[in-house]
């Protein structure tokens, strides 16, 4: 479906039991002859999938925008950071992979990184192209093969997806098969996890989905990285620069419509600043451009289904209901498509749907706090730890604050963003492991020992 407009864009069959048994035994099969490629070699898919991207990015592009929403101004640089991050572990896989030598008894002992094998990979809608690349691009740099079951509406980027990998494999010679989409419903997920050709599996989903798949890996003893929900905190202390503060805060919440995990959404404002914060806050956020997606103005385009749109806004009537102040928005469209407008809510407490439940859409909750203790405390008072923000002109005094608080990520006085050259991924609730950087690549390896003595 189009969210923007409400029209059905295509329909596509499940695959098929045969089908599905077809494409695990191709995958286990070029997995079995991958894990002996050099890195050397290996790398080569990444750069030929990144000059793929790069080439049709503006196809791709208009892909995301109509599956899921996105501006297409987003979507360009979504497709632009893949090809980014594959040009990254391409340059960077051989030294993330090395040989490492630890000094012991042995003449010669250390560790190295073996593949794991096949992994499945459960994506989101949200990000679908940069979600999968920037799992694939260190799992297949690693060694392994892979396999994507991606989310029902986003079918149309996961077959895209599947012929830019297919070309690289034909160009570079690589081992046919060595990526596959499963289309599938996400009942037929339990069976994968538990073939015995799947090594492990990386999720990016909601924490409700994560402990369903954390619980069928780990029943049958497989690997997991789960990047789940977030409530990301944004703190803005007295001292803060407002008008940065208030600037990144629009970015940081409504970004891909404010469908990101790691989106800020609990603002915790120091009392003596935020009537100031709260006034340009909301200045800035009316300036948004509400519109088509596909118009090159946009900034805020539909939510990715109408489901989701009817439950963000029943959050905030929850919220209101429970005490909080309406400053903007708040009021769901009757135009078709899946809008909903920016929405800032003042007065948000604990206890109150807006600061407890991560709202997955374009809607922010300003909490005021007495001081820096109360800000850390709040911060941490939530299931989730992704990220975190912390707005300071005294970065020792921000540096000394972001160690308390309880997150896989703090930015100071900037948007909480993944990055490839730094890890990536959460705790609590958020879930566990790390994506990117050189710990991301080594998620999937077997951290091997090698002992050799008797060398003369």
């Amino acid at each position: 479906m189009n969210p923007a407009t409400g029209t059905v864009l295509a329909e596509y069959p499940d695959h098929t039991q045969a089908e599905v048994e077809t494409r695990l035994e191709i995958t286990h099969q070029a997995s079995l002859q991958w894990r002996g490629t050099p890195v050397a070699e290996r790398v080569q898919l990444l750069t030929t999938m990144a000059i793929e991207l790069r080439h049709n990015q503006e196809t791709y592009a208009r892909l995301i925008t109509e599956e899921m929403g996105k501006p297409i101004v987003e979507a360009r640089a979504e497709v632009a950071k893949s090809a980014l991050t594959l040009d990254y572990y391409a340059e960077h896989a051989e030294r993330f992979l090395a040989f490492e030598p630890i000094e012991s008894d042995a003449a010669l002992s250390g560790v190295q990184y073996d593949p794991l094998g096949v992994v499945l990979a459960i994506m989101p809608w949200n990000y679908p192209f940069w979600q999968f690349f920037r799992f694939a691009a260190p799992a297949l740099a690693a060694g392994n093969a892979a396999l994507l079951k991606h989310a029902a509406n986003v079918t149309g980027c996961a077959l895209a997806i599947q012929e830019i990998v297919n070309k690289a494999i034909t160009r570079v010679s690589a081992p046919s098969g060595l990526f596959n989409t499963l289309v599938i419903p996400s009942s037929a997920v339990k069976g994968i996890i538990e073939d015995p050709r799947v090594a492990a599996v990386t999720l990016t989903g909601s924490t409700e989905v994560g402990a369903i798949v954390a619980s069928q890996a780990g029943s049958v003893l497989k690997k997991q990285v789960l990047e789940l929900g977030g409530s990301d905190p944004f703190l803005i202390l007295a001292d803060a620069d407002l008008e940065l503060a208030a600037t990144t805060a629009v970015s940081s919440r409504f970004n891909t419509t404010g469908q990101s995990c790691v989106n800020a959404k609990r603002f915790i404002v120091d009392e003596t600043v935020a009537d100031a914060f709260v006034e340009l806050f909301v200045e800035k956020t009316r300036a948004l451009v509400i519109g088509d997606p596909s118009e090159e103005a946009t900034q805020i385009g539909p939510l990715a289904r109408t489901d989701l749109r009817n439950a963000l806004h029943e959050q905030v009537l929850r919220t209101i209901e429970q005490g909080a102040d309406l400053r903007l928005g708040g009021e769901a469209s009757t135009e078709p498509g899946a809008y909903y407008p920016p929405t800032i809510l003042d007065h948000v407490r604990p206890g109150q749907a807006a600061f407890d439940e991560e709202t997955f859409g374009p809607v922010a909750s300003v909490t005021r706090v007495a001081d820096d203790r109360e800000a850390v405390m709040l911060a941490n008072s939530s299931e989730y730890g992704l990220g975190a923000t912390i707005f300071s002109s005294n970065i020792n005094k921000a540096r000394s604050l972001a160690s308390q608080i309880d997150a896989g990520a703090v930015f100071i006085n900037g948007k909480v963003a993944s990055d490839p050259r730094l890890p990536f991924g959460g705790i609590k609730r958020s879930g566990y492991g790390r994506e990117l950087s050189s710990q991301g690549i080594r998620e999937f390896t077997n951290v091997k020992t090698l002992w050799i003595g008797g060398l003369k």
